[in-house]
């Protein structure tokens, strides 16, 4: 690989060394006094400022990962998906390999880039910010960061030899640069929502407002669960009635185990029996509902309509003052569900910078190529389809 990866992938190793010996020296000195004489006290000002500007390969150390998480959490431009919580399930979950980078100017993170690889031969080779997730790119607060995170992507697309790099932005990164194509498909929708329930009910276009009074007035109820199980059944039944592969169970469970209370679980049940589920994630003040279904008899009593209410009661009394409903293809019906609940679609400038490729991706169920398989999966077998689809959706992102 180039210098620039080189050198990040050594200093990561040089840490990982470097935190094992403390970690063994820790265990050695167990239980002795410590000599405040020989406490690390922190470099001044100008010490820091003298300090190189790097490029840095995120590694497992627990002290390191919540710098990056806290860099996330304070910069304007990142999002929940450059968490580095995502490391672990894309690595894990799929066993994708990932690049996590980030910069350093003056011993301050100064921005984040991560990465992953996608490779199969049904959908392709290419590295992606961030698969499995609907925004992604570089979130830097600092020129020189933004340019050396491109600069770092840019080689390892090259020396991996893929046919696209891919940057998933929630804001255009590089108008006008000719290295970067974009293509018209996803929106994504967000809307400001206030601690009061009677302002949010009638913010909702009337006909989708009867909608959610029928299932305040079926007697819908929402619970949060502790684990995935009855959210993950309404959903596989929702995705295969769709034509859609499914997610692995395990996948939204280790969703929930890393992410802990910023992630919630929420099922919707009549006289306890279960309706719909919705996985939501939950940053700064913004909740986002991310994987719902419902089952059958939700399109009975307008179950999906009264549990995005549910969860947008629950989030605004928790603090929460935005709705962020997440992306849709254009020409869908997920598209215009969300248009029905007077959310503005906002085109999503997703980037792509063609490598061994010579045409952009269109990899996505609107694609003719992909109407006979949709077809085919509709008619199989619900179990089989829950066996098959994680084979499936893991090479998708």
């Amino acid at each position: 690989m180039t210098s620039i990866i080189e050198a990040a992938a050594e200093r990561r190793a040089a840490r990982a060394k470097a935190e094992a010996e403390a970690a063994t020296a820790l265990a050695v000195a167990a239980g002795k006094p410590v000599n405040q004489d020989q406490a690390q006290v922190p470099a001044p000002d100008d010490a820091a400022a003298a300090l190189p500007v790097l490029v840095q390969l995120l590694g497992s150390g627990a002290e390191e990962r919540a710098r990056w998480d806290a860099f996330v959490q304070a910069c304007p431009e990142a999002t929940f998906f450059h968490r580095s919580g995502w490391q672990t399930i894309i690595e894990q979950c799929y066993r994708h390999p990932t690049w996590f980078f980030y910069v350093e100017e003056g011993g301050v993170i100064t921005g984040v880039l991560p990465l992953a690889r996608m490779k199969s031969r049904m959908f392709g080779h290419y590295l992606a910010s961030l698969p499995f997730c609907v925004y992604g790119g570089v979130a830097a607060t600092t020129d020189t960061a933004r340019k050396l995170l491109d600069q770092a992507a840019e080689e390892l697309a090259a020396a991996l030899g893929v046919g696209h790099l891919e940057y998933r932005n929630y804001a255009p990164a590089h108008p006008g640069d000719p290295k970067w194509q974009g293509k018209d498909l996803y929106y994504t929708f967000r809307k400001a929502i206030s601690g009061n329930d009677e302002e949010n009910m009638n913010a909702i276009p009337r006909k989708q407002r009867a909608m959610v009074r029928k299932g305040i007035k079926l007697n819908l109820q929402g619970e949060v669960d502790d684990n995935v199980d009855r959210m993950f059944t309404a959903y596989a039944h929702s995705v295969h009635r769709l034509g859609t592969p499914v997610f692995p169970k395990k996948y939204f469970a280790l969703l929930k185990e890393t992410f802990k209370d910023d992630c919630e679980v929420r099922v919707i049940t009549q006289d306890g029996q279960l309706v719909a589920g919705v996985l939501s994630f939950f940053f700064r003040d913004e909740v986002l509902p991310y994987y719902g279904g419902g089952m059958d008899l939700a399109r009975e009593v307008a179950g999906n309509d009264f549990m995005y209410w549910n969860l947008m009661q629950a989030a605004a009394a928790k603090g929460c003052r935005m709705f962020d409903f997440g992306r849709s293809k254009k020409g869908t019906g997920a598209f215009d569900f969300k248009k029905n609940w007077g959310f503005t679609a906002q085109p999503l400038p997703y980037e792509y910078q063609l490598f061994a490729a010579d045409a952009l991706p269109d990899v996505n169920p609107l694609n003719p190529k992909y109407q006979l398989f949709i077809k085919l999966w509709k008619a199989m077998p619900l179990p089989l389809a829950n066996a098959l689809g994680p084979f499936i959706v893991k090479n998708l992102g």
